[in-house]
């Protein structure tokens, strides 16, 4: 299947967004709260000399989760490891990774509520105490070793933090959530992005693709590059209002956002389940989707704008979203 355009998951396509990643608090737009918070307690940790608290930060994907791990590092002075939970299958792929630590590191963990569950046993004492325990050998010749490990501030992001255990979430001293992006703070993103790249952009076209941005910087930033193409070829480099339009359009991007998989879904439930209400399993087969695809990737943009609701009975389709595609509800 091709990838989705405005999908908040990570694409191939996303490596450039290294070259316009803020570095610091203070470049970092948005999550006003999240960060005024994170600057004192990185303040008061370091007039302590000691490491800042583990951190997990969970939200939507592409709002700057791994942005944030990257300028905690930054702002501390340490460096960063990262590492994905479904990557860290064996005891000793974790023990490769603690081992390289030096005191003031940042360990990233992306989808850490994909950590086997043993592993997470080998992490309580990692985080709690800086010791790392590991059995080596087998059968007859199995021995304990442990570790000492330097201080250091483990950041885990996640999609699904109902997914994590309750003792790894309890040993999180600072737990933050990320909430999507406003119109307004998206469109200085999108302008931060132009002055980077060196790529000019007016007001309106800003605003514009900002609004269909689903409220996530890393859609914002690939729509840019996308409509930046059409402004190269189509103009002469400068991205206006009108060939902001023809782009978005042309690459069936909506003034909300919704693109034809969202369409999709919503067609579906109300063509073949009279709007609903639906169990997520029934949409599922109906679309040829997974659930979780469903949960995690689809709903989340529809909930939040009001176009789709859940209810104790099911997924149901709302006002809104019929009048969005333009269908007459029939009673």
């Amino acid at each position: 299947m091709e990838d989705r355009l405005i999908t908040g998951e990570k694409l191939a396509e996303d490596k450039f967004d290294l070259s316009i990643r803020p570095e610091t608090l203070d470049e970092y737009i948005g999550q006003t709260e999240l960060k005024e918070n994170l600057n004192i307690f990185m303040k008061a940790a370091m007039i302590r000399e000691e490491p800042l608290d583990h951190v997990l930060l969970y939200g939507p994907p592409g709002l700057g989760k791994t942005t944030l791990a990257y300028i905690i590092a930054n702002e501390m002075g340490g460096n960063i490891k990262t590492a994905s939970g479904p990557s860290i299958e064996k005891s000793g792929d974790l023990a490769a990774i603690l081992s390289t630590l030096e005191p003031g590191d940042v360990l990233f963990i992306d989808e850490i509520h994909r950590v086997p569950r043993f592993i997470e046993e080998i992490l309580y004492p990692a985080m709690e105490d800086f010791m790392l325990d590991i059995i080596i050998g087998s059968d007859s010749t199995t021995r304990n070793i442990r570790l000492d490990l330097p201080p250091f501030t483990l950041v885990g992001a996640t999609t699904r933090a109902g997914d994590l255990t309750g003792p790894l979430r309890d040993r999180f001293g600072i737990v933050s959530k990320l909430n999507y992006y406003t119109v307004s703070e998206l469109t200085d993103i999108v302008k931060r992005t132009s002055r980077v790249l060196d790529c000019g952009i007016d007001d309106k076209a800003a605003v514009e693709l900002a609004t269909r941005s689903r409220g996530t910087p890393r859609i914002a930033n690939r729509l840019f590059k996308r409509v930046r193409d059409y402004a190269l070829v189509m103009g002469n480099g400068y991205i206006d209002l009108e060939i902001t339009k023809i782009a978005l359009d042309r690459l069936k991007v909506d003034k909300l956002g919704l693109d034809d998989t969202d369409y999709n879904l919503l067609k579906s439930i109300i063509e073949k389940f009279n709007g609903g209400p639906v169990g997520i399993e029934s949409i599922a087969a109906s679309i040829g989707e997974e659930i979780t695809t469903i949960e995690d990737v689809y709903e989340p943009y529809l909930l939040q704008n009001g176009l789709l609701k859940r209810t104790p009975r099911g997924r149901i389709v709302t006002d809104k979203a019929y009048d969005h595609l333009n269908i007459k509800k029939t009673e």
